[in-house]
């Protein structure tokens, strides 16, 4: 049997996603679509910020694509060398806060010390960042425009100063007849 999913490929350590993996272990052959489509906003000003960690008392990332922003923002402006030299050792004196495994995983892989990935959404990180001792300075969130207002909201109610940098947009990748008879029919 097939399945069509509609979302991005996920490599796993396997090289596959993990959702056909999956999915062939049940013997059903699934498709991927992607359905939306990603472009980074604000990379240098976000880059600026990353550059000043004296100016944030932390930071926090909800979605393996702000990790990518980050690691972008890196790798376009030549930081990597002063990341390795000084910058990750400035952002690791202070909290990392990410939501779920995967995200954190990322954060790992670019060198920095993850802290409540097991809170696995927004509400349950805003508790566990309300629970250790607060900064005067804000943490730096980067985020998407479709970001949720629960976290900011709750820290912000708490008391917990957070600045937003949008760095990202989602538009529909389908097009109206893409994908036409080719796929659908083959069902």
């Amino acid at each position: 049997m097939k399945v069509l999913l509609l979302k991005d490929a996920k490599d796993d350590d396997s090289g596959q996603d993990p959702y056909i993996q999956e999915l062939g272990l049940y013997g059903l052959k699934a498709t991927l679509i992607p359905v939306l489509s990603f472009e980074f906003l604000s990379l240098p000003s976000l880059s600026e910020k990353l550059s000043h960690p004296e100016g944030f008392g932390g930071l926090i990332f909800t979605s393996p694509r702000a990790v990518e922003a980050v690691k972008l923002c890196l790798e376009k402006d030549n930081k990597t060398e002063d990341w390795e030299k000084s910058l990750k050792n400035r952002w690791n004196a202070k909290s990392v806060y990410v939501v779920g495994n995967a995200t954190a995983s990322l954060v790992n892989k670019i060198g920095l010390d993850a802290e409540g990935a097991h809170s696995g959404n927004a509400e349950k990180l805003a508790e566990y960042i309300c629970s250790r001792p607060s900064s005067a300075l804000p943490l730096l969130f980067p985020c998407g425009t479709i970001k949720g207002d629960t976290l900011p909201k709750m820290l912000k109610d708490k008391g917990y100063p957070s600045q937003h940098h949008i760095f990202q947009s989602l538009r529909p990748k389908i097009q109206p007849g893409l994908y036409s008879g080719t796929i659908w029919w083959q069902l």
